[in-house]
């Protein structure tokens, strides 16, 4: 009985953190899309972009990161 109390127990568990876990990714994806995405300038210049920080709209210009603004 015991066993069976504790092995249910680790299966609800599992459960609801796997369910955690997928709530999680959709929210951040959502987030992800909804909201303007910044980078760093070390992120810009290794995704082989120049943060153009002194011009007007701080973008990164050219690489991975191309027009997305650098905060």
């Amino acid at each position: 009985m015991r066993i069976r109390r504790t092995l249910a127990a680790v299966i609800a568990t599992a459960a609801l953190a796997g369910l955690g876990l997928t709530g999680a990714a959709t929210a951040t994806a959502t987030t992800a899309q909804g909201a303007p995405s910044y980078v760093t300038p070390s992120q810009c210049e290794k995704g082989g972009g120049t943060p153009a920080i002194h011009e007007p709209g701080n973008l990164c210009k050219g690489g991975t990161y191309d027009g997305q603004p650098v905060d």
